[in-house]
């Protein structure tokens, strides 16, 4: 594949060569508003387990972010998520992408 036309085959040697790719896996509205909800839910169990000591709800975090973010995929991007070929990528776009909806940066 080309440059212009990034795919999950193509193999990306950095987060800045897969970020836009990362981002085109993402077009569909719900499907990035999914995954917001997902991240601030896995920010939130976080918080809860650092104040209550409680830290058996850690098993929610990856229920939690991945099965908000696949419903996003499957239900409505209708793609594959890129967490299956790039998992440390995706993980990092996943919070890249969420910070920069949260400052506007990209359309909620």
């Amino acid at each position: 594949m080309t440059e212009s036309n990034p795919s999950s085959d193509t193999e990306y040697r950095s987060f800045a060569e897969f970020y836009p790719f990362y981002l085109s896996q993402h077009a569909n509205t719900v499907c990035r508003r999914l995954h917001f909800v997902g991240s601030l839910l896995v920010l939130a169990i976080v918080a809860f387990c650092l104040v209550t000591g409680n830290f058996l709800w850690l098993l929610a975090v990856p229920v939690v972010g991945y099965g908000f973010a696949w419903l996003g995929h499957f239900g409505f991007e209708k793609n594959k998520p890129a967490t299956f070929t790039y998992p440390i990528y995706s993980l990092q776009g996943d919070w890249v992408m969420f910070f920069q909806m949260l400052n506007g940066k990209i359309k909620f």
